[in-house]
């Protein structure tokens, strides 16, 4: 058995972690967002054993890497979503990445940040929490940022986001045992985020408040229905199009309809790929 730390280990956190399985078999999809240059693919790598599935995204040439682990013989698929500042504009990069949170709704989404410029990382941190709530921030190089004399609070950044946070030096493989146990107590409900987001403008919010009904007349059983009012008042095509179409509301209703989450992500996965 593999182990996350890659050694054959005393007190590395949940003995029964599997890396490098197989992705077609699965219960829960993962996300994994972030900045370039974060480090992202090298958490993916530690946490999917280095055994990935790779490709484009259907109809881009925008690279898909897929991997899988276990925890406690329940077995989680990770997308490696495409590095990205900002999930608001319109770059092929952008729009994959926005378009699998929005659509695909991830079990948990896993937002690797960079320790030594955590300022500039937080955007899309915030972006994400706009979203969903089950998400983790995974502080990753902290090594380097030790080496720069940079203290990085956890528990305090956990704090003022109202989300779970591990650092991770992820070359080293430090703390991805804990980055794995925190994911799943996220999705299996151990662990509830309350996500500090960042208050609305009165004079926008009204605006909001006044598309969220017209929104989930179209699609009424989106989980995230205020995001979408703010993509459309900022002229989201792609979003527009999405809600205008049904397509919104067919991925919503197939999320709501089945308890059996292979399934239910199986199903919606291949939707996606028809038409992301």
């Amino acid at each position: 058995m593999s182990h996350a730390c890659g050694q054959s280990c005393n007190g590395c956190g949940d003995q029964r972690i599997s890396l490098g399985l197989d992705t077609r078999d699965f219960k829960h999809v993962i996300a994994l967002a972030g900045n370039p240059n974060t480090g992202k693919s090298t958490v993916f790598n530690a946490l999917t054993g280095l055994r990935q599935h790779t490709g484009n995204w259907p109809g881009k040439t925008v690279t898909r890497a897929e991997g899988a682990f276990s925890v406690q013989d329940v077995r989680y698929k990770l997308v490696d979503l495409p590095g990205t500042y900002s999930l608001l504009s319109a770059s092929s990069d952008e729009q994959v990445a926005r378009d699998f949170l929005l659509f695909a709704q991830p079990d948990c989404v896993v937002v690797v940040v960079d320790a030594t410029s955590l300022e500039r990382n937080l955007n899309l941190v915030f972006q994400v929490m706009e979203i969903t709530p089950k998400m983790v921030v995974c502080v990753n190089l902290m090594d380097e940022a030790r080496r720069k004399g940079i203290d990085v609070d956890l528990d305090c950044l956990a704090e003022r986001l109202g989300v779970p946070v591990v650092g991770t030096a992820a070359r080293r493989g430090t703390g991805i045992s804990r980055l794995i146990e925190v994911v799943a107590d996220v999705v299996n409900g151990r662990i509830v985020a309350r996500p500090n987001v960042v208050p609305t403008p009165d004079a926008l919010q009204k605006e909001v408040n006044a598309v969220v009904p017209l929104v989930l007349a179209l699609a009424p059983e989106l989980p995230n229905a205020r995001w979408v009012a703010y993509r459309l008042i900022e002229g989201d095509h792609r979003v527009r199009e999405a809600l205008r179409s049904g397509e919104l509301a067919r991925l919503a209703k197939q999320s709501e309809a089945t308890g059996d989450q292979a399934m239910e992500r199986s199903e919606t996965n291949r939707v996606l790929e028809k038409t992301l």
